[in-house]
């Protein structure tokens, strides 16, 4: 069966749990209309002035593809930081060199569709902070500590800085 998702039915929520400078918003169409893909999982997402879509991270186990609907946003890789503009897509492999982080430093939203694999788990890991994310449990550890998703991701501002100096 096919689903149509129309742009005036996009809700955008904030994702629960969040903090600032993480206030990620998402569309809540797909839930709404009862898509639950099992492969190839999607969302609609909002960024707001002044945001990060999540902590720096990178996946052992998905693939993740991000097109920009409209706006723009800073984008952090192992590369440095790049500058994603409305239509451009970029895509990021499993493992270190697919780690990635967006940042929107512009005045208007960046609304972008985040496409990615899911085979039943996935593994994250969080290089500024030295945690690993199981997925779909939530457990969140550091070594052998569990710890909060946020915990060590303070300092955020200046891991960009930084970043951004090694250019």
């Amino acid at each position: 069966m096919a689903v149509i998702l129309k742009p005036e039915e996009r809700e955008f929520l904030e994702n629960e749990g969040r903090i600032d400078p993480f206030r990620l918003l998402t569309d809540v169409s797909r839930i709404k209309k009862g898509i639950e893909p099992q492969y190839l999982n999607f969302d609609v997402r909002r960024l707001e002035t002044g945001q990060y879509n999540s902590a720096y991270h990178f996946h052992r186990f998905a693939e993740e593809l991000f097109l920009i609907i409209s706006g723009s946003a800073a984008l952090r890789t192992p590369e440095g930081i790049a500058t994603l503009d409305c239509g451009d897509m970029v895509f990021f492999e499993r493992g270190e060199a697919g780690a990635h982080q967006l940042y929107n430093p512009m005045p208007e939203p960046c609304v972008y569709l985040d496409i990615r694999t899911f085979c039943g788990y996935d593994v994250c890991e969080y290089p500024d902070s030295d945690k690993v994310y199981l997925v779909p449990s939530g457990e969140i550890f550091r070594k052998a500590d569990q710890a909060g998703y946020f915990e060590g991701e303070e300092s955020v501002r200046e891991k960009w800085k930084d970043a951004a100096a090694e250019k």
